[in-house]
């Protein structure tokens, strides 16, 4: 197995999370209040405007998604309003999962920002954009996956004119992934903190496991028995997919590291944790409760907070390590991992043999 250079842009997968797979919960669905509706639809004004981000998904999806939600804001002027209500990682429908996990903010680099439990008492003016959003509440409560895919789709457009819409309230419910530049995704990152308690495990355990390494990070992306949809390609062979990231595990360690080299896996699957430890038995993990095999993701709201709390842990412990291993690099929970690790191995969509590594710097090299 060998390194190639990136001759090109990452490919803009389209990938997003199906009804199916989220709780789409009708106490949120309408944008404002019962009975609040008609008087917001006539209430909006050119200083009452919103962008509103609404996400269920996993923590990689929401904020890849806020950030594109936010670049279009601060472009045309708006408040920011953060819903994440009904989120996979909680099982209390009505409550913004955004506090529980991250610091509150007001403003992100000049745009103004609402993401409390507030958004509950929330009524955002009319008109709406997409369209599908003035529609009386009770006809919103299922929107099937076509709409959710139109929606992204009339997003995507609305943010590639570099134009603003005519409507007060333009709603961001959708996997918005690529649909912004890294420079608004950085923003995000470094703007949106985790709550003190997560950040004050995710440095003990760097202190005491990373401090003193080269940390390569492991992430492997699984899915346990759901529809994992655009990474399917990479577990076309699973048994060929395990050896492939071992390979990368092996090309890893043998780059060079300024200090002594430690490998750390996250990953959804108790099964790859055992079959990369069995090779691997030096690696090291954070423990954490999976599902039953072929159960699901670990993004469920039975597994309550902690699996939330267990999920961020990862992602910036990953983003600290010295090189990171992507597999799939469809998956957007490592997106901070690529954009602020310094060495990155990704596998190639067309050819999961080939390696692709990226240092972050500005070059790109190639290696044997």
């Amino acid at each position: 197995m060998k390194f190639y250079r990136r001759s090109s842009p990452a490919p803009r997968f389209q990938t997003a999370t199906s009804d199916k797979m989220i709780r789409e919960m009708s106490a949120m669905t309408s944008l404002v209040q019962p009975g609040a509706r008609e008087e917001a639809m006539q209430s909006g004004s050119k200083n009452d405007r919103f962008v509103v981000s609404r996400r269920r998904t996993g923590f990689g999806d929401c904020l890849w998604s806020l950030a594109a939600a936010w670049r279009f804001a601060k472009q045309t002027g708006r408040t920011l309003a953060i819903d994440w209500r009904g989120s996979c990682y909680l099982d209390e429908p009505s409550t913004n999962a955004f506090p529980v996990f991250f610091e509150p903010v007001q403003d992100i680099a000049g745009v103004r920002v609402i993401c409390d439990d507030k958004i509950n008492q929330c009524s955002f003016p009319g008109p709406f954009f997409p369209t599908w959003w003035n529609k009386p509440s009770i006809d919103c409560v299922y929107r099937p996956d076509e709409q959710i895919f139109r929606e992204r789709d009339e997003l995507d457009q609305l943010f590639q004119s570099h134009k603003d819409s005519d409507a007060n309230t333009v709603v961001c419910d959708a996997c918005l992934m690529w649909r912004c530049d890294q420079e608004a995704e950085r923003e995000i990152f470094r703007s949106i903190k985790p709550r003190p308690e997560i950040q004050s495990r995710i440095d003990a355990i760097y202190r005491e496991h990373f401090e003193s390494y080269s940390v390569i990070g492991i992430h492997v992306r699984h899915g346990n028995g759901e529809d994992i949809m655009g990474h399917a390609p990479y577990w076309a062979d699973p048994e060929r997919a395990l050896r492939q990231v071992c390979n990368a595990i092996d090309k890893a360690r043998g780059l060079p590291h300024a200090k002594p080299v430690k490998a750390f896996l996250c990953t959804d699957s108790a099964i790859v944790l055992e079959k990369v430890s069995t090779i691997f038995p030096d690696v090291f993990t954070i423990p954490k409760q999976f599902q039953a095999p072929q159960a699901g993701p670990l993004h469920n709201a039975a597994l309550g907070a902690e699996g939330g709390f267990s999920a961020l842990i990862d992602m910036y412990l990953l983003a600290r390590c010295d090189t990171v291993i992507r597999f799939p690099p469809t998956s957007a929970f490592t997106r901070y991992a690529r954009l602020f690790a310094p060495r990155v191995i990704e596998f190639d969509l067309k050819d999961p043999s080939r390696l692709i590594l990226i240092e972050q710097t500005s070059r790109e090299l190639v290696a044997s």
